[in-house]
């Protein structure tokens, strides 16, 4: 089917769509603060990066009388704890899954979710079985993946992998890994700003497979 042994997938805006619902959490914590809220996605692609410590600098959060951990531990409390339960894997996900799966390419999800939330996530869905492996970082503060994901490629011995996300910081995590890289403008970035990495950018999701195949 491709050139490629591994499929390696990030979860949070590109399998996982969760983007309105963060907006939400984000929009009650800052009313609280009294800071002027996200209006819609256009807003909040203007403000989201990484590290995520600059995206809470972004939005008006006050890093010298508040520490970010206790506000990324308020973050995660809300996200869990209210309607991210009702978030949804994007329209076609499953199927791209499960014809790549089909196709005996070794998919992975690499997130820099915290491991056990992300599995819980991916747990709702009964996708688990598409995945070799499912990595995931050790606490909830989000610094990078680039470790687990190079921790993967060596204990697997991964030659030819793409990794597919929806965010710059994706971009940047498969030049670290070594790997190749494609995006989608449907989570956490705007178009705009992810062909600026002059990487393929698909419009969706469903166009993986054709993609994948010419390759």
């Amino acid at each position: 089917m491709s050139k490629y042994s591994h499929i390696i997938w990030d979860w949070n805006g590109t399998l996982f769509n969760d983007v309105a619902w963060s907006i939400e959490v984000f929009n009650t914590m800052l009313k609280k603060r009294g800071i002027r809220t996200l209006k819609n996605v256009s807003d909040y692609h203007n403000v989201f990066c990484f590290p995520v410590i600059q995206y809470y600098k972004n939005v008006g959060l006050d890093l010298d009388s508040e520490t970010f951990e206790d506000l990324a531990a308020e973050f995660i409390l809300l996200y869990h704890s209210g309607n991210s339960g009702n978030c949804k894997l994007f329209p076609n996900a499953e199927t791209v899954l499960n014809a790549i799966y089909e196709s005996g390419i070794t998919q992975v999800v690499l997130s820099a979710s915290e491991k056990g939330n992300l599995l819980s996530q991916i747990k709702e869905f009964d996708i688990a079985n598409y995945f070799d492996e499912i990595l995931g970082l050790s606490d909830i503060f989000a610094k990078s993946k680039v470790d687990i994901g190079l921790d993967y490629i060596k204990r697997k011995n991964v030659k030819d992998a793409i990794l597919i996300g929806d965010t710059t910081h994706d971009y940047e995590v498969a030049n670290a890994l070594g790997i190749d890289c494609a995006l989608i403008p449907n989570g956490h970035q705007s178009k705009n700003a992810l062909l600026s990495c002059n990487v393929p950018v698909l419009d969706d999701i469903s166009e993986f497979i054709e993609y994948v195949k010419r390759m």
